[in-house]
């Protein structure tokens, strides 16, 4: 799953690449979001849980809504990473 995951979210700043600048409040969203990922994917098996994902599904959804008004082009992309995120139990 992880393998997805990343590949998600190399999809996504492909996107936001291509399709230009966003607003500095979804940029700053969207980074915060990004380095939570980072740190769950980077946790070694054995501390798996260690890190907290309490409400990840949650931002990425509400991250999801307010790119789908502005940021059309994304809104799939992101809607197939919280979909991930989901199925991963985060």
């Amino acid at each position: 799953m992880d393998t997805k995951l990343k590949e998600t979210l190399r999809q996504l700043h492909a996107t936001l690449a291509h399709h230009g600048p966003v607003d500095e409040e979804l940029q700053s969203l969207l980074r915060q979001l990004d380095g939570d990922i980072k740190l769950i994917l980077d946790q070694p098996p054995e501390q798996e849980g260690g890190t907290s994902t309490y409400g990840l599904a949650e931002r990425t959804q509400e991250i999801t809504a307010k790119f789908a008004a502005k940021h059309p082009a994304l809104e799939p992309t992101l809607r197939e990473l919280t979909r991930i995120l989901g199925n991963m139990g985060i």
